[in-house]
């Protein structure tokens, strides 16, 4: 005998839950630890000014860190917003079209940090 209960409907989209919760908790450790990494140095003694700030971005580690972070806040943010327009924003156009523009500002964003990481 058949079940004639529930949905046969398919279901998309339901797998990228587990992938996008844990991104998102990935992402965080990631600019937790830089956090961290920017507070330990600028609490080491000595004056903080222009020379010390530099000289805690000179080196190669702390580029690379750099680097992973903003690239990190970059998909964390790109995941969280997607998320709140696929949740909130019923008509497909408009939520393309906030798609389309976020993707155009993280864009510029990721452009515009690496430009500022490239100078130091």
């Amino acid at each position: 005998m058949a079940t004639t209960f529930g949905s046969r409907r398919l279901v998309v989209g339901a797998h990228y839950g587990l992938r996008d919760w844990l991104s998102q908790r990935v992402t965080a450790i990631v600019m937790a630890i830089f956090t961290l990494a920017v507070i330990v140095q600028v609490l080491m003694p000595g004056p903080l000014d222009y020379y010390r700030w530099s000289a805690m971005f000179a080196h190669q580690w702390m580029k690379v860190l750099t680097f992973v972070t903003i690239v990190s806040l970059l998909w964390h943010v790109w995941v969280g917003m997607r998320d709140i327009w696929m949740d909130y924003v019923q008509p497909v156009g408009v939520r393309l079209a906030l798609d389309v523009l976020t993707i155009a500002w993280l864009v510029g964003c990721a452009g515009w940090a690496i430009q500022v990481l490239w100078r130091l």
